[in-house]
């Protein structure tokens, strides 16, 4: 694995301009082990370094999330290495693979759960109450990150220690990626309750720290992904039954992404542009950009010509220029009426968001009807569609319609969120991968005519819908496997 430097001495990555915001308070410059750690507000600083750098990843996880999907295509200026990955064309030299920015956010939670507990024996104004607040974040902040690494790559080394100094090298073999989300499991229902269930300070606080909802969006998201149906329902359930989240109605629902942090918000990352902290996603999905255009399986779900989403679709999702000229709305606009643009103080100002209620509901419902209980299941999907203002649903009592619905209207409702690669991973995985190649005519109808059919013959190994690991880190750790699908 790559040498990770200890992170404390690293330069200051951030001059803000209020130092005294909550995810400002980083390390200061050239400080050492020595004489940092002294007291609880150095601890804040470290867990703020890590939600800073799982910030700064938010053009990454879009990427992540939709490269490989089907819901963009490329608008020109997409760059070689996210062209290569959207058609299939990956190899273990292409950057977008490499891993080092989670382990980035991992040394940080790291370095807080080794030495936040000593600092309280040096600090008697550090708390129990906050220790275990800080542990808990930190906790919640290491299980996303493995949980990201697991559905992008599989198995990956799993470090649960910081590094010592600039000059440690940690040479880790990787652990199996069941493994890593069970020890992760048992770490979040270890530490949840020790999150606030909304303590903080701020909304932004609220909806960008690790509360209790966000551990119960996060267990519910893994055990989803390990099929694990019961404990998908039990997790939401204490979403809802704590009462603190509510669907935003119709005429509201473009507030999520303008002004955001809002009542069905769980868990997203914070921007705002007058204190400089600018997301990647304006730039990105701008009409200038040209990066990423909408695909034409986006433009049939949202465009008007096609469908009446009046509230997530054209206008909204999406924003048509011309003809054949449509871009991302959702981090552009001030207002789901494709024509109020963010104006320029706020252009980078949109939060990336991870988890919200609509998210955690569908979740339930598709964990409903993979046990059988459809009526229950197509409540929560009429729920969902109700608030868009959508006509409602009947489907016939069958895991695979209710999969279909449920992936479609997952689709509708979370498109560039960074979420449709790991939705569509997902159920080409279920059930011995009984519906694989549905996963596959899916993929290859967003990658051009002349790559479909070999796209189609990679794809048929589930061990490709993964990536490599970087050729820098085999080079580096020889105790390091390439992924199977990649050793040539």
């Amino acid at each position: 694995m790559k040498k990770i430097k200890y992170l404390l001495i690293a330069p200051l990555l951030f001059v803000q301009v209020a130092c005294n915001e909550w995810l400002e308070l980083l390390p200061p410059e050239g400080l050492t082990r020595e004489h940092f750690w002294q007291t609880k507000e150095e601890v804040e600083a470290v867990v703020m370094g890590a939600y800073e750098s799982l910030r700064s990843m938010d053009g990454h996880l879009f990427r992540l999330g939709e490269l490989r999907a089907d819901m963009i295509m490329d608008g020109g200026n997409m760059s070689a290495n996210e062209r290569r990955i959207m058609n299939g064309n990956i190899y273990p030299d292409n950057g977008l693979t490499n891993w080092d920015r989670f382990y980035v956010v991992i040394n940080y939670c790291n370095e807080v759960i080794e030495n936040a507990p000593r600092v309280q024996q040096r600090d008697d104004t550090f708390t129990d109450f906050q220790l275990r607040g800080y542990l808990a974040e930190a906790h919640f902040l290491r299980a996303l990150s493995y949980f990201y690494l697991v559905r992008i790559f599989k198995d990956v080394p799993l470090v649960l220690q910081s590094t010592e100094s600039d000059d440690a090298d940690i040479y880790l073999p990787k652990t199996g990626g069941y493994e890593i989300l069970d020890h992760i499991t048992s770490d979040l229902k270890q530490f949840r309750g020790f999150a606030p269930v909304e303590g903080y300070r701020t909304i932004a606080e609220n909806k960008g720290r690790a509360t209790r909802a966000a551990y119960d969006a996060l267990l519910a998201d893994i055990a989803l992904w390990q099929f694990d149906y019961e404990a998908v329902i039990s997790h939401v359930e204490r979403i809802e039954n704590a009462d603190n989240h509510l669907l935003l109605i119709s005429s509201r629902w473009f507030e999520l992404f303008h002004p955001g942090n809002t009542a069905e918000s769980i868990f997203e990352l914070q921007f705002n542009d007058n204190l400089g902290q600018q997301n990647s996603l304006y730039g990105m999905t701008n009409r200038n950009a040209n990066n990423y255009d909408p695909s034409q399986t986006a433009i049939q779900m949202f465009g008007k010509r096609y469908a009446r989403e009046l509230y997530r679709g054209e206008d909204a999702s999406i924003k048509r220029y011309g003809e054949d000229e449509f871009i991302i709305w959702k981090y552009v606009g001030l207002a789901g009426d494709g024509m109020s643009a963010r104006p320029g103080f706020l252009q980078q100002s949109a939060n990336f968001i991870i988890y919200r209620y609509a998210d955690v509901l569908l979740m339930k419902a598709e964990a409903l009807s993979q046990l059988g209980r459809f009526q229950e299941a197509l409540e929560i999907i009429n729920l969902i569609r109700n608030r868009a203002d959508v006509p409602t649903i009947s489907l016939p009592d069958s895991e695979t319609a209710y999969e279909d619905a449920i992936m479609n209207e997952r689709a509708l409702e979370f498109a560039y969120e960074g979420k449709r690669w790991f939705d569509l991973l997902r159920m080409g995985r279920r059930n011995n991968y009984a519906r694989k190649n549905v996963l596959i005519n899916i993929l290859v109808s967003n990658v051009p005519s002349t790559q479909k059919r070999i796209l189609a013959m990679k794809l048929n190994n589930p061990l490709g819908w993964y990536l490599p690991i970087y050729e820098s880190e085999i080079e580096r750790n020889k105790n390091l496997d390439q992924n199977p699908y990649y050793s040539f």
